[in-house]
């Protein structure tokens, strides 16, 4: 005979198979599935292979872009299989659903970084005007490298010379939602990424 939890995990599952993600609004907008939690997990886990690989013995420093990639950064950061230690640094660019064009410091970096390698984590690059200034704040202070790991990633959105080391997912230029990304500050605890939903013609 099935435990309490047993069965409440069971039902758990039947739901989760007959009720797939389903459409979720913020501020009179109207955002629909688009990776799920399952596929980020999947990318993640690989993603930390290929940094374990290049770091074994390298003890990376984790820099944790707040507040969007600390899902993103905390999943990463336990996934990779050698010593490497994570702090964090705050910025902000956007304002509703689109990027100010300009970079504010609201938390910095206070570690020695020199000769030491540094993953720089971010929930998305864009414009990648934020990364941009970040990664040349961090060079001034004589890293051993900086590599950036980003969970998604719109190629045709950039407007400066930024190459993200690790991507989890390149996207179209959409605005998304979830797993750390946010609509004025709501969403980030969604465990699926949302995109915005087009108007039909």
């Amino acid at each position: 005979m099935a435990s309490d939890g047993e069965s409440a995990k069971f039902c758990l599952n039947l739901h989760n198979y007959f009720c797939p993600m389903k459409q979720v609004t913020y501020n009179g907008l109207t955002f629909e599935p688009y990776i799920t939690r399952e596929r980020i997990q999947a990318r993640i886990e690989e993603l930390a292979r290929e940094i374990t690989a290049e770091f074994a013995g390298k003890k990376p420093l984790f820099l944790c872009v707040l507040n969007g990639a600390a899902p993103f950064a905390s999943e990463l950061f336990l996934n990779v299989e050698t010593d490497a230690e994570i702090t964090f640094i705050r910025l902000k660019s956007y304002e509703g659903t689109s990027s100010t064009g300009t970079v504010k410091e609201v938390m910095g970096l206070t570690e020695d970084i020199a000769g030491r390698p540094v993953i720089v984590v971010e929930d998305i690059v864009d414009t990648g005007n934020t990364i941009r200034r970040l990664v040349d704040d961090l060079e001034a202070r004589n890293p051993a490298q900086v590599k950036i790991a980003t969970l998604l990633f719109k190629p045709e959105s950039l407007r400066c010379d930024v190459t993200p080391d690790y991507v989890g997912f390149a996207i179209p230029p959409k605005f998304i939602i979830g797993y750390g990304l946010d609509l004025d500050g709501l969403a980030r605890n969604l465990k699926d990424i949302y995109v915005l939903k087009e108007a039909a013609d």
